[in-house]
């Protein structure tokens, strides 16, 4: 059996875990850097979660190897493994004040008690709590017990932080403003983070590369960048962002081949019936009539039913105060982009 790469941080090799006659897990191959900001990214349902119960020794593998910097863990308890996980609904102890839940970690590992309160209170300062230690997990904000739990994770010096859904209870506008601090965290403590999430706009914003899931297995790894401008399947076209697909009579005649393709909403323009054909060929092109136009501030989002049997959503933004409304419901339209954005898809078997 192959083994992790020298200077991966976490090497996953043909992993898999059933459950029955579920294969939550099927034959999974990862290799995660040193220092690498890395998420598992996918519905519910497609693994992500249980990869990571496998990685912190939670789950036990029905096949297949873990390694943790070149060693081999897949039988070492989560006791035994240099990785701590962070849980989406935090479990802080409501007893303790705060510095003794971060301390809480070095306690159990015998870490005598000046070192215990040094640390803690140097673990709150790095998530921007000092003077925080005394209060009750209860007297703090959402946003506030998440980097409690953050901290807690960090006290340890542990190799991997694996988190799960770590920002899933929070609000919209905390959710973001902790992405960011969470981002920044990584970057100055310099450890590998690991996030488990099903939030495609999180993973692109926070993760060095993403590992999109499906059913248990990888669809594709690559940097946020990769996997928007050239996404492998379908899937991970439909789920990292919206595309517009284009396969069968629609590919060919709006492609010039047959296959499946993708074309994201942005790159599309939405122009006048009576626009002029395009000159030069290189652009796909298709009327169709405006089903739906629904206003989100920076942009409007443009449902047209085009004339080669395709629904198309095109992305306009509302540039300047004076922006003008896209076409109404009913009326006709010339949709436009350049072949280049026709982004070859594989089929899902």
């Amino acid at each position: 059996m192959a083994t992790a790469k020298e200077n991966a941080a976490i090497g996953l090799r043909a992993l898999r875990k059933s459950f029955g006659e579920v294969h939550a897990v099927d034959g999974v191959e990862l290799d995660v850097a040193e220092g690498e900001f890395f998420s598992l990214l996918g519905p519910s349902g497609s693994g992500k979660t249980t990869v990571l119960r496998l990685v912190a020794g939670f789950e036990k593998p029905s096949s297949g190897t873990i390694h943790l910097a070149g060693e081999d863990v897949t039988r070492r308890a989560p006791f035994e493994r240099d990785v701590t996980t962070v849980f989406q609904d935090y479990a802080l102890f409501p007893h303790m004040n705060v510095e003794q839940n971060v301390a809480y970690g070095l306690r159990v590992r015998g870490v005598p008690r000046r070192e215990q309160a040094e640390r803690a209170r140097a673990a709150l300062e790095s998530v921007r709590l000092e003077g925080f230690g005394a209060r009750r997990p209860g007297q703090l904000s959402g946003g506030q017990r998440q980097r409690v739990a953050l901290a807690r994770a960090l006290v340890v010096r542990p190799r991997v932080l694996l988190l799960d859904e770590p920002l899933g209870a929070l609000d919209l506008k905390l959710r973001e403003q902790m992405q960011t601090e969470l981002k920044e965290l990584q970057r100055e403590v310099g450890i590998t983070f690991v996030l488990v999430t099903h939030d495609q706009e999180e993973a692109l914003a926070l993760s060095d590369r993403v590992a999109v899931l499906n059913a248990g297995r990888v669809e594709q790894v690559g940097t946020p960048r990769e996997l928007y401008e050239h996404p492998a399947s379908a899937f991970v076209a439909s789920f990292v962002g919206t595309s517009n697909t284009l396969t069968g009579a629609a590919a060919e005649l709006l492609v010039g081949k047959p296959g499946t393709y993708g074309v994201r909403p942005e790159k599309v323009r939405l122009l006048d019936a009576d626009a002029e054909p395009d000159p030069d060929h290189d652009h796909s092109e298709v009327r169709g009539t405006v089903a739906d136009a629904v206003y989100l501030g920076d942009c409007t989002r443009v449902v047209v039913d085009t004339d080669a049997g395709v629904r198309f959503v095109v992305v306009r933004q509302n540039a300047g105060a004076g922006a003008e409304a896209p076409a109404p419901p009913g009326a006709r339209v010339l949709l436009r982009w350049h072949r280049r954005h026709n982004v070859p898809l594989h089929q899902e078997s």
